[in-house]
């Protein structure tokens, strides 16, 4: 009998689940314009302007006071005057009705449709609009006005997705859940939202206390400084949860001999407001509502690592991941430059006016750093932020720049595939070529940093070099946290020992890193670090700890139980406070299945492919779980179904043939598995299964073909190169499976199977592991 756990949350939460699965649901209509007037603590921005009234005015100039507005005709920037604008074959009408704003575009089902705009949502450098819709949804048009000057390009009706067509029932179209308001957009445009998603109904009854980016969104809710302003009371922060200053006493003095300044007495904790500004400036998801002012973002958010997707090797921004994650690797970070410090954090403007060298001059002598000694160009010709922080275009037209400060490095650019801000506008020039004109004029070479490290682990296994970059204190604590998180197996006992420091660093992003490295190991082992890590002090630490020790729930004492159990409620809690996402549903499907909860894991599968029937994921680790349950029956019907919805899901080709190898059709599983190994070729599981099956199957040539393609692509697969030596070896192919075994033998040292096979191929050819 598989261990079950049994609570009334659990209860609960699976009977809201399976209602859920229901499309005969009844759905409220459009949301409220803000929460219940008596919610309790929240007094809104205006309050403030009594006492406050030249920052009020400050903070009206600002993006964040127009984060979101009720369209009318002093908000509403685009032009609706009846003009039609192409998107391919689409048309798109923009016009007035009345006092109405509205746009005719095509709806979910690719007809054409009338929505009056209800509100605006930003101000510069576009525009976008939000419709209401069913179910208390308010979802994102695709069309963007362009608020940029005439001149600069702008004053005009720009699409979303320019470069492709995102056709209806697409899950990007507009209508969808990745355009919806309530999740997607609404925590970071307004002030104390609360979604309010209901998963028996799927509706939302989404509320906020003030509908633009207010005082209390950093602050706090103001009620209870009111109060004791009133009585005149100065105990405490004045009321307010939340003490932003992080200058205090300090003062930045120039050294004459760096032209650098310094703080006057060092930053003795984490500063409070990037971890304010990172609730919205940083790319992660949240595990609680509503927001907790004054908390770690750890303690409120999931933030996400320099994953690859995401970030360039060397930790540049690549997609849209906002500023937190570039600006904690920085050096200015480090040093304790702080968000104010550049900022005006009531207007949102540079704090010394428009031009950027004059806020970086505040730090930086222009005696030593303005000249073209240090620029090696005329001075004019580039300033601070075009060498030292290059932006990216996001939503057509947004040029954000990268706030991690770096020194450009073409060689390790080129290296490593990242940008580099010499090549943006000498491409003429090859990367050797600029850097060797950067070392005429740089008085000390640049630092490598922990670009290479995590390049390599992009391509496969590298976890010496990993190993290294943890190691190194003196890189930033998010490289170093992705550094551990990137550990592959096999693990080496250095590789373990690296996990162990990480797991009780009091960095908290080198903790979740950490418990990221930990996912693959044996449930066994995963207990030995279970009791710390499931009573951190940090909620994200606590919620990723359940997730991943789910599987060691039996390995566990009856205290730690006790701590694992609780940790597993606010890890439910923060997947269903995000329930109408596909992803959340999935995460929690996967949870309750390794603990054996079998009712709710298969409720929130369902609830999962009814909310997103194409969503291959969870189909798939849906079908992988009914061959645990024994159902392989309805496993191949969900697939036929998945497949009949996307005939190139390669991921389900891969999961239909290791169904059909299961039940007894080994030929007819080579067919899907060369279909998906096709379909993906740059997938290396893919590759070494077909691989696999094809030797099993007595196609040794054609095994072999297989996995050489897949270990000239993946040469740090360990997988793949066991498999391929084997496999050579098996074939009387000995000086070809030496070759292999001789670079897995560098590759992974002190791996006890590979000097084996590396052993008995020098003597004999002998059988080492057996090769699958």
């Amino acid at each position: 009998m598989r261990s079950r756990l049994t609570s009334l949350a659990l209860v609960g939460m699976a009977a809201s689940l399976l209602a859920a699965c229901s499309p005969e649901q009844p759905v409220a209509e459009a949301p409220p314009d803000a929460s219940p007037a008596d919610a309790p603590g929240f007094v809104t921005s205006a309050a403030c302007a009594n006492c406050h009234a030249g920052i009020y005015a400050e903070w009206q100039t600002s993006h964040h006071a127009k984060a979101m507005q009720h369209a009318s005709g002093d908000t509403v920037l685009g032009r609706f005057d009846g003009r039609e604008v192409a998107y391919y074959e689409e048309k798109a009408r923009f016009f007035r009705r009345g006092e109405e704003y509205v746009v005719r575009t095509l709806d979910a089902e690719g007809q054409p449709a009338e929505y009056p705009v209800r509100y605006t949502f930003g101000v510069e450098p576009i525009q976008q609009y939000l419709v209401g819709f069913p179910g208390g949804r308010l979802q994102a048009l695709p069309w963007l006005w362009d608020a940029r000057p005439a001149e600069a390009g702008g004053q005009q009706w720009l699409h979303l997705y320019p470069d492709e067509y995102v056709a209806p029932g697409d899950e990007l179209h507009w209508t969808g859940r990745r355009q919806n308001w309530n999740f997607m957009c609404a925590e970071c445009h307004s002030t104390n939202v609360v979604q309010g998603y209901d998963p028996r109904t799927d509706t939302f009854a989404t509320t906020y206390d003030e509908i633009s980016v207010g005082c209390e969104a950093c602050h706090g809710p103001g009620e209870e400084h009111l109060r004791q302003v009133a009585f005149g009371d100065r105990s405490g922060r004045f009321g307010l949860t939340v003490d932003l200053d992080d200058r205090g006493r300090a003062y930045w003095a120039m050294n004459p001999q760096t032209g650098i300044a310094e703080r006057s007495e060092p930053l003795l904790s984490v500063p409070k407001q990037p971890e304010a500004c990172g609730q919205c400036h940083a790319r992660r998801a949240t595990l609680d509502e509503p927001y907790r002012h004054g908390e770690a973002l750890a303690d409120t958010h999931r933030v996400a690592l320099l994953d690859d997707g995401l970030y360039f090797p060397d930790g540049q921004i690549r997609d849209e991941v906002f500023v937190y994650g570039s600006f904690v690797q920085s050096r200015m970070y480090s040093a304790g430059v702080t968000c104010t410090d550049c900022h005006n954090p009531h207007s949102g403007r540079l704090v010394t006016g428009p031009d950027p060298n004059a806020v970086c001059s505040q730090c930086h002598s222009p005696e030593v750093f303005a000249g073209s000694d240090h620029l090696g160009h005329e001075t004019g010709d580039a300033g601070c932020v075009d060498c030292h922080m290059t932006s990216r275009t996001y939503m057509v037209v947004d040029d954000r720049r990268d706030h991690s400060f770096r020194v450009p490095h073409p060689l390790q650019s080129a290296a490593t595939g990242s940008p580099d801000a010499c090549a943006a506008c000498h491409a003429d020039r090859s990367a050797e070529e600029l850097d060797a004109f950067i070392a005429t004029y740089r008085s000390k070479p640049a630092r490598e940093g922990f670009a290479s490290a995590l390049a390599s682990a992009r391509q496969g296994h590298a976890n010496q070099e990993l190993v290294a970059l943890f190691s190194n204190t003196t890189h930033p604590g998010i490289a170093r946290a992705t550094a551990v998180a990137s550990l592959r197996p096999p693990l080496a006992a250095s590789d373990l020992q690296a996990i162990a420091a990480a797991l009780g660093d009091p960095d908290p992003l080198i903790r979740l890193g950490g418990l990221r490295s930990l996912r693959p190991l044996a449930p066994e082992q995963k207990a030995r670090f279970a009791d710390a890590l499931l009573n951190d002090d940090m909620l994200g630490v606590r919620v990723e700890a359940a997730n991943t020790l789910a599987d060691a729930y039996g390995y566990l004492d009856s205290g730690t139980k006790r701590a694992f159990d609780s940790a597993a409620g606010e890890f439910r809690r923060s997947r269903l406070i995000s329930a109408s996402q596909s992803e959340s549903l999935l995460s929690l499907a996967d949870f309750e299945a390794r603990l054996g909860n079998d009712e709710q894991a298969t409720a929130a599968y369902e609830r999962a492919l009814f909310v997103e029937p194409a969503f291959e994921a969870a189909r798939a680790n849906y079908v992988d779980y009914l061959r645990v349950l024994g159902d392989d029956t309805r496993g191949e019907a969900l697939l036929r179904e998945g497949l009949e919805l996307n005939e190139e899901a390669a991921v389900l080709h891969h999961a239909l043939g290791l169904l059909m190898v299961r039940t007894g059709r080994s030929e007819q599983s080579i067919a899907a598995l060369e279909r998906a190994a096709d379909l993906q070729p740059e997938n290396a599981r893919f590759a070494y299964v077909l691989g696999i099956a094809q030797t099993s199957l007595g196609r040794r040539e054609a095994a072999l073909g297989t996995l050489a393609t897949a270990y000239e692509r993946h040469p740090a697969d360990f997988d793949i190169a066991w498999a391929y030596a084997t496999t050579l070896r098996d074939a009387g192919r000995s000086d070809a499976a030496r070759e292999v075994t001789e670079a897995m033998y560098a590759r992974f040292p002190g791996n006890a199977d590979v000097a084996a096979l590396r052993d008995s191929l020098r003597d004999s050819g002998g059988p080492g592991r057996s090769g699958g």
